[in-house]
């Protein structure tokens, strides 16, 4: 079997694609489930691999089958292909940044180009290494991310392909180029939705008194949920809650008839997600009623994602791959309470979703994602790609999971 220092060699051989790739992708960034030209480009490369391409109807996502003929476990290689509605700034947080979007008003600052680019790289290296390997890889390619539309139609056209594993990684500005972050359990956190329509009588602003205002009644709900999260739910069980909109009225002299209030929460258990949304609902209620309002429900109320969970037992062999491959580069954080529809493939095996450090403060790579200024280290990638077709390498031919 190749040992370290051949695949290192190989790698190092990418560079300068792995650069153009990169390139291509972040210049050409397309919004969740419109990813046309992406997936049009990335079954091109899929396909001139040799790689059996498969389509998903109604969905941007495909799968590309990497099948080395001989018997042995199937793994997943997964990677989110959508960039998101953020005007990207030429500049990183030290200067001109090496290539920007050409798609005004897109960008791919969660830099799901670098995902793209090492599952594509993978799958040519891993394919050049057929012979040291058995078994399957599935090279998934999930639509729309950001928003969780394409997570339910992957789930449905994997169900039936026998995967014993999905292996995941996501860059990450918060640790340095070279460093990892592998946990064993809870990843990232889960997402709940909150929208709540504040129905009120609006009328002349002159005379509040004969009217029902549900900006008032919006206020105190948000205030009144902020207290709620201090006293009701159970402090060993963190939930955040986040209030990111309250729309209503357009003039100083009108009250209007209706107010939206619209936020998440993110959790790490089920339970007391739920029991916080039913509290939700319980103060929005009793809130408005107290303001002579009433409040409806949408259907994003609801939980929207549930929490990344790495199989320990897969989580301890990404470990090891990564302590063969880049020895010491594994650090420890808590769980991030961003949230990823990765979840989703624990619905059919074990999952291990990983982290790579982009971080170099002296290039200005570390802005925060979904923000303008988002740049990263293609060094980051190369190590990515490293401990990607490292655990592939390792998985198919070693390991007992």
């Amino acid at each position: 079997m190749i040992n370290n220092t051949e695949l290192l060699e190989i790698i190092s051989r990418y560079k300068d694609e792995i650069i153009s790739t990169r390139t291509y992708l972040h210049q050409r960034p397309e919004l969740s489930s419109r990813e046309y030209q992406t997936s049009k480009y990335l079954k091109k490369r899929c396909e001139d691999l040799g790689l059996l391409v498969e389509s998903i109807e109604g969905s941007t996502g495909f799968t590309a089958l990497l099948d080395t003929g001989k018997p042995g476990k199937t793994l997943g290689i997964r990677a989110d292909i959508d960039a998101l509605a953020i005007k990207e700034n030429a500049e990183n947080l030290k200067g001109k940044k090496a290539s920007i979007s050409q798609n005004e008003g897109v960008s791919h600052a969660c830099g799901h180009d670098s995902h793209m680019t090492i599952a594509l790289t993978a799958a040519k290296i891993l394919s050049k290494l057929k012979s040291e390997i058995s078994g399957k890889i599935y090279f998934i390619f999930e639509e729309a991310e950001e928003t969780g539309a394409g997570i339910g139609k992957m789930i449905d056209h994997l169900r039936d392909k026998g995967l014993d594993l999905v292996y995941g990684n996501h860059q990450t500005p918060d640790i340095s180029c070279g460093k990892f972050y592998i946990p064993r359990g809870a990843s990232h956190a889960g997402c709940g939705g909150i929208e709540i329509e504040v129905i009120g009588q609006g009328g002349h602003g002159s005379r509040p008194d004969k009217l029902r205002n549900p900006l008032i009644a919006a206020s105190h709900i948000v205030t009144s949920l902020n207290s709620a999260w201090n006293n009701q739910l159970d402090i060993e069980k963190p939930i955040t809650l986040s209030i990111g909109a309250i729309q209503g009225g357009d003039a100083p002299n009108v009250i209007p008839d209706r107010a939206v209030i619209r936020g998440t929460i993110r959790f790490f258990d089920t339970d007391e997600a739920s029991k916080a949304l039913d509290l939700i609902k319980k103060i929005a209620s009793l809130t408005a009623k107290a303001h002579g309002c009433e409040v409806e429900f949408s259907d994003y109320n609801r939980l929207v994602a549930r929490p990344v969970i790495n199989d320990k037992k897969a989580a301890d062999f990404a470990r090891d791959s990564l302590e063969d491959i880049f020895p010491g580069s594994l650090v420890e954080r808590d769980p991030i309470f961003i949230s990823e529809s990765f979840y989703g493939y624990g619905d059919l095996c074990p999952t291990v979703y990983t982290q790579f450090g982009i971080r170099d403060e002296a290039k200005g790579f570390g802005a925060d994602l979904h923000t303008d200024k988002f740049d990263l280290d293609y060094e980051g990638i190369s190590y990515g790609l490293g401990l990607c077709t490292k655990f592939a390498l390792d998985f198919l031919n070693e390991a007992n999971i």
